[in-house]
């Protein structure tokens, strides 16, 4: 009767949440989503919304493809337009009809000149002068040079050759086989080129991020996007700085599981069965099948995608913010106690800094306070049981 009493006490009018317990209850999660902080009741909540991973939001998220560095910089259709740059080398070929030019004589017909574009983009030419060379294409300084000739020469005609380009240089450092400053040629070349010439990544594609810095814009992406993804490998332009990290991906399972603790991905991917199984699975004696949960923070498209923008939109107005490259939070759930979450769990891919969590079951709370109230029984009835002996 005792037992019975404090089944009820617990399940009706407390729910044994004054039970000692390791992080909340399904219950309790679910209890709080969609919710704002005046809602709830407390201050400073940051508000999430709940998607359940069935095959829809499974398939939404694995088909989703970050393109932080196509958004921010585009991929562009080449290198566009290039220009000589101060600390170019230059040669220019001059060639004359006659043998008695400026430049030709009986042996030659033509002189080679080396030059270096100085600090205010010029460089010397005999007979002609100071030319300005910064900010034209070889075409255009060219027809500048053979302008300046044709009432000076013998039928001349030029050549100009772009021998090294100290202004398109690009910085690569981190990571890599060997920091350089990698000069551009004058084809497109994108970041996994640029990154080749300096040695390639020392770290596996899935645990090395590119970060492109271009004036005021920065951008991150895993190395791994770059590769699946083509239009994240975007054009580099001169003066961009590439930096190469290794920072090993990881995420964190907490609750009912075997094992709390961080994990590296250690692959390629990792879904979320795989996930739940690096840490031993859930508890048997203590897990809830059907509170699985992840703990994220989410591109926007994909929330929109799974919420809709009304729902995005209300949860905005509820108080949720994003952190600080534009994620908003979100929990999803894997119920396990269906069939097809065997199959939905392998499409539903694991990111870096997730947080997994398995719930507790409520029977564990329960069993917890029955522990508790049976101490001073069991004591009492010791006491009454030696009092019976004498």
């Amino acid at each position: 009767m005792v037992r019975l009493n404090a089944i009820l006490i617990c399940a009706v009018l407390t729910g044994c949440q004054a039970v000692p317990g390791e992080g909340p209850v399904s219950s309790d999660i679910l209890a709080d989503a969609g919710k704002s902080g005046y809602e709830i009741g407390r201050e400073n909540t940051v508000p999430y919304e709940i998607v359940d991973v069935d095959g829809r939001s499974a398939r939404l998220v694995s088909d989703y493809v970050a393109t932080a560095l196509n958004r921010r910089f585009g991929i562009g259709g080449g290198v566009g337009q290039v220009v000589i740059g101060v600390g170019d080398q230059l040669k220019v070929t001059i060639f004359e009809a006659g043998s008695d030019g400026l430049f030709s004589t009986a042996d030659s017909k033509q002189t080679n000149l080396d030059l270096v574009v100085q600090p205010d983009g010029t460089a010397a030419i005999p007979y002609v002068g100071s030319v300005k060379f910064s900010g034209k294409t070889l075409e255009q300084a060219r027809q500048t040079i053979l302008k300046q000739l044709l009432n000076k020469a013998v039928e001349p005609d030029v050549i100009v050759t772009s021998m090294s380009t100290a202004s398109r240089n690009v910085t690569v450092s981190g990571a890599v086989g060997r920091s350089a400053l990698v000069p551009l040629n004058l084809v497109g070349e994108t970041i996994n080129e640029v990154i080749a010439k300096a040695g390639g990544p020392t770290s596996q594609p899935y645990e090395t991020y590119v970060t492109l810095v271009r004036g005021k814009k920065t951008g991150t992406v895993l190395l791994k996007s770059i590769i699946e993804n083509p239009s994240e490998n975007v054009h580099v332009q001169p003066g961009d700085q590439i930096f190469v990290t290794r920072d090993p991906r990881t995420f964190t399972i907490l609750g009912a599981a075997k094992q709390n603790k961080r994990i590296e991905f250690g692959a390629n991917d990792v879904n979320l069965l795989e996930a739940v199984a690096m840490a031993g699975g859930g508890s048997d004696a203590a897990v809830d099948m059907k509170g699985y949960f992840v703990f994220r923070y989410e591109e926007p498209d994909v929330i929109m995608s799974l919420l809709g923008t009304q729902r995005f939109d209300e949860m905005l107005n509820k108080g949720m913010t994003p952190d600080s490259i534009g994620r908003y939070p979100i929990v999803y759930r894997l119920d396990m106690s269906k069939p097809d979450s065997l199959i939905v769990g392998q499409t539903f891919p694991v990111k870096s800094r997730d947080v997994i969590y398995a719930s507790r079951h409520p029977a564990v709370d329960i069993g917890k306070f029955l522990t508790i109230v049976g101490r001073p029984i069991g004591i009492a009835s010791g006491v009454i049981n030696v009092a019976d002996d004498l």
